[in-house]
């Protein structure tokens, strides 16, 4: 007759600990939820409020905005041409630099470096990331700048005779397309190092085995076995830099020479929509001027979510190769 009441006393706390704990689940799973939804509410946020103030600009002056390249604010008169054109050019210039020296460092780190060497070469160069792009600009101004005029630009136009092209031929003035994707380079290399040796270590130890089991060398398997199974993960990796290099600004505007004119020398300044941006975003008094600058940001925001997110897609169909 006693145990009665107790057993009653302790079923009910054991429904009232089940009943808090459900209870809780459903928080925690609330939370996690709005969280995870902040993430593209924002963006979809600064996307409206970009192309909402670029709006009256794209209204006005059409797509003349990205066609031309006369850009004179007392004339009215906004072509970003000029600098769209440096933005790619300066972006693909560091990816023609970066994109060997990147994947080097992956193999490297992957396949060939001992143990004891792996980890700090890979923490060195994941650290090039946290530099602060004014001291990249910094480094440009007084190390890199000097460095091609006195001695890389003579020696590309005159020594090697590259002068004679287009795309080497002028005065070295020091700040200009070369610099900046130099920079750019610098600034791009431990994003696609980082994401090729994820993907090269990701790749099954029966593809290394496979390859070595049929005579091939070590270099064999590498370029035979290896790197074509991660090839879509390693060019995620490469958009993932251009993503990085079409978007910076302080270190670009600090070397590249701000000169808005489209010309095929890389030793030549030039200008790019970053950087016109930043120079001018403090200084437009009228609407039409603040609105345009914002519609060279909402086509900068275009093209960089595109490149973004076909790296990501890449990426992740690496990934899903993996697990099947």
């Amino acid at each position: 007759m006693t145990s009665l009441p107790v057993d009653w006393l302790e079923n009910d706390r054991r429904k009232l600990r089940v009943d808090a704990s459900a209870y809780g689940d459903k928080i925690y799973e609330a939370l996690t939820a709005a969280c995870a939804l902040a993430i593209p509410a924002l963006v979809i946020a600064i996307a409206v409020a970009i192309f909402a103030a670029a709006w009256p600009a794209f209204a006005k002056l059409g797509f003349s905005i990205v066609t031309t390249s006369d850009w004179d604010v007392r004339a009215g008169h906004f072509g970003a041409a000029p600098a769209i054109f440096g933005t790619l050019v300066s972006s693909t210039v560091a990816l023609i630099i970066a994109t060997p020296l990147a994947i080097g460092v992956a193999i490297f780190l992957s396949e060939f470096a001992p143990l004891w060497l792996r980890q700090p070469i890979g923490f060195l160069v994941d650290l090039l990331a946290a530099i602060p792009s004014v001291v990249y600009g910094l480094w440009g101004i007084f190390v890199l700048i000097p460095l091609l005029r006195e001695h890389v630009m003579p020696f590309l136009r005159d020594t090697l005779h590259l002068g004679a092209t287009p795309f080497f031929s002028g005065p070295a003035y020091g700040p200009s397309m070369l610099a900046a994707g130099v920079i750019l380079a610098i600034m791009a290399l431990p994003y696609i190092s980082s994401v090729s040796r994820e993907v090269l270590m990701a790749v099954p130890r029966s593809q290394r085995e496979a390859a070595l089991a049929l005579g091939a060398t070590r270099w064999e398997m590498i370029r035979d076995a290896v790197i074509p199974y991660a090839r879509s993960g390693i060019i995620g990796g490469i958009m993932l830099g251009l993503g990085r290099a079409l978007g910076e600004t302080m270190a670009v505007t600090m070397v590249i020479g701000n000169r808005p004119e489209i010309s095929a020398s890389l030793l030549a300044p030039g200008y790019t929509m970053a950087s016109l941006i930043a120079n001018e975003f403090s200084e437009a008094t009228s609407d039409l001027h603040l609105s345009a600058l914002m519609a060279v940001g909402a086509v900068l925001f275009i093209i960089t979510l595109i490149v973004n997110a076909v790296a990501r897609w890449l990426v992740w169909s690496v990934g899903r190769r993996r697990t099947q």
